[in-house]
C-alpha cells in the first residue's frame, strides 16, 4: 500500500486559469502589475522562490493577498473542474487500496467544497491546508508522524518547484506533474523522483513502487 497525497490547484483542481484572473483582479489593491500571457510564460519558468523574490508585492502584505486570494477563490470554487484524466486515476489508486491525501495551501473549505462538488470527497482519508506558500512539508511531516508512516511509502505529487521542495524536505518522494503551473524544465532541474506528462503515468508509478 502506498500513501499519496497531492497538492490541490493545479495538480487536481483544473484552476490555474481562474487563479490568474483573481491574482489579476487583486492587482490594483495589491499594488503589482497583471499578469498577461507573456508575463505568465516568464513565470511558469521560475522557481516559486524566484517568483516570490520578483513580484512587485512587499513580503509585509504577502499573507494579506493570499488571504484575499482564498478568499475570492471561494467564490469561483464550484465552477472548476478536475484535471481530465484525474478523477479516474484518483478512483483506480483507491481501488487498489492505496491511502489518498491533500495538503494544500488553499484552505480546507475550499478543497473541501470542490471534492463534495465533483464527488471526490469518499476518496481522500486527509486534507490537511496551511496559508503559509513554503509551509507543505510540515504538514508532511505531520501527518507522517501522526500515522506512524514510512516516508519510504509516501509520495507527493504536485505542480511546482516548492512542492518538489516540500517533499525532499520531508524525505517522501516527489511526483511532479506537468499539467499544472511551472514548466516541465523547471520541474527537472528542481530532480523530482519522477516527472509525469498525464494522470495515468501515477498508477505505473505506484504499481511498481509497492513496498512489500
Amino acid at each position: 500500500m502506498n500513501v499519496v497525497l497531492f497538492d490541490f490547484d493545479g495538480t487536481i483542481a483544473d484552476s490555474i486559469e481562474t487563479g490568474i484572473r483573481v491574482i489579476n483582479r487583486l492587482a490594483k489593491e495589491f499594488g503589482y502589475q497583471p499578469i498577461d500571457l507573456e508575463a505568465l510564460k516568464r513565470l511558469q519558468n521560475l522557481s516559486s522562490r524566484e517568483i516570490i523574490k520578483q513580484t512587485d508585492i512587499s513580503i509585509f502584505k504577502l499573507p494579506f493577498l493570499l488571504r484575499r486570494f482564498v478568499g475570492e477563490m471561494r467564490q469561483e470554487v464550484q465552477q472548476i473542474g478536475v484535471i481530465p484524466g484525474m478523477k479516474e486515476a484518483l478512483q483506480t489508486l483507491k481501488t487498489r487500496g492505496d491511502r489518498l491525501g491533500i495538503v494544500s495551501t488553499n484552505s480546507e473549505e475550499n478543497v473541501r467544497s470542490f471534492l463534495e462538488t465533483q464527488q471526490l470527497d469518499p476518496l481522500f482519508d486527509v486534507v490537511v491546508c496551511s496559508g503559509r506558500p513554503f509551509g507543505k512539508s510540515r504538514l508532511i511531516k505531520r501527518i507522517l508522524r501522526q500515522n506512524q508512516l514510512d516516508p519510504r511509502s509516501v509520495f507527493y505529487v504536485g505542480d511546482e518547484t516548492r512542492d518538489i521542495e516540500a517533499a525532499k524536505k520531508s524525505g517522501v518522494r516527489a511526483i511532479a506533474v506537468t499539467w499544472g503551473f511551472n514548466s516541465s524544465q523547471v520541474l527537472a532541474a528542481h530532480q523530482p523522483d519522477f516527472l509525469i506528462q498525464t494522470p495515468d503515468q501515477l498508477l505505473d508509478i505506484l504499481a511498481w513502487s509497492v513496498q512489500p
